[in-house]
């Protein structure tokens, strides 16, 4: 059975504003490639697939870090939730029905780590018990304002753990209670 696991960068005030928070260093890089080689796929709303079509086509500034982590991406398939996409790009599929429906499915029928992206999406598979793990990658920035990690009810949640990921990234860990 897979495992759906939330994980975003946020700041030290609870915000996931990926442009204010900036790019992360070379070790939390290479962090993040590593983990998406081992993941199952990704399952993102509309939003948070749009930010990440930034890594369907390569750019001239990309450093190494870049092209690896846009080749692992792309290899991975996506599940995108929306009512208003008309289609999806490569390697993804469009989900604009029964949501809970396909992603049950999903966990049935996959093994291993599906990365969920959008507070808002990961709002209502929380609400419906869909969501198995919370991780928050803790950066040293305080945006005072934006996107909160946790877009409506806090979910009640427990401690599993925490590392250092670089110098200064902090990654906790938390499942439901």
């Amino acid at each position: 059975m897979a495992k759906l696991v939330f994980g975003l960068n946020q700041s030290l005030d609870g915000y996931v504003d990926h442009m204010q928070i900036g790019p992360p260093p070379p070790e939390v890089s290479r962090y993040f490639v590593e983990l998406v080689h081992g993941l199952t796929g990704f399952l993102y709303g509309r939003r948070t697939y749009e930010v990440m079509r930034y890594w369907d086509e390569d750019l001239p500034d990309w450093d190494a870090e870049d092209h690896d982590f846009a080749k692992v991406w792309r290899s991975k398939p996506k599940w995108v939730v929306s009512r208003s996409l008309q289609s999806v790009g490569p390697n993804a599929t469009l989900v604009t029905d029964d949501v809970e429906a396909v992603i049950r499915k999903l966990k049935a029928e996959l093994t291993g780590e599906i990365d969920v992206g959008g507070p808002d999406l990961v709002h209502s598979l929380t609400e419906s018990g869909l969501i198995d793990e919370y991780r928050i990658y803790l950066h040293p920035i305080v945006l005072g304002g934006g996107k909160p990690f946790f877009a409506g009810p806090r979910p009640r949640l427990r401690f599993v753990a925490s590392d250092l990921i670089g110098g200064d990234v902090i990654r906790l860990r938390y499942v439901p209670a």
